[in-house]
């Protein structure tokens, strides 16, 4: 069932990963390997199977964890990149790259919030039978 509200979060992490993929412009790369950009394409690819993987809630759950945990690691990645940066700049003003790991941990902790209310439902009701 696509037409859940946790589909609607989920899809907003994935957008949150779409949109940096698109702005981040190789800032992190560690011996040419461009670790934002390739971190991105797998939150883009890990959002995309879970959203469609809506049968196995479980799978959802552990899926949205792995994508938290990514953009927890990005986060951490794009603090360093933005604090070492020269040029004097303050750190509000260095980049909106920050800001999409952020809204997309808050989108997953909101889907796996009614993925596990429909898993709880799922569960009471089966007690009925």
């Amino acid at each position: 069932m696509l037409q859940r509200i946790q589909t609607i979060w989920m899809l907003l992490a994935v957008l949150c990963a779409v949109a940096l993929f698109i702005t981040s412009d190789d800032v992190v790369i560690t011996e040419g390997f461009p670790m934002v950009k390739s971190l991105a394409i797998v939150l883009i690819l890990l959002g995309s199977f879970s959203i469609f993987n809506y049968k196995t809630r479980k799978r959802q759950v552990l899926l949205n964890t792995f994508s938290i945990a990514i953009n927890a690691l990005l986060i951490g990645l794009l603090s360093y990149w933005m604090l070492n940066l020269s040029g004097g700049i303050s750190f509000p003003e260095k980049g909106i790259e920050l800001v999409f790991p952020i809204l997309a941990i808050l989108g997953l902790f909101i889907a796996n919030f009614y993925i596990r209310r429909d898993e709880k439902l799922v569960k009471s009701v089966d007690r009925l039978r």
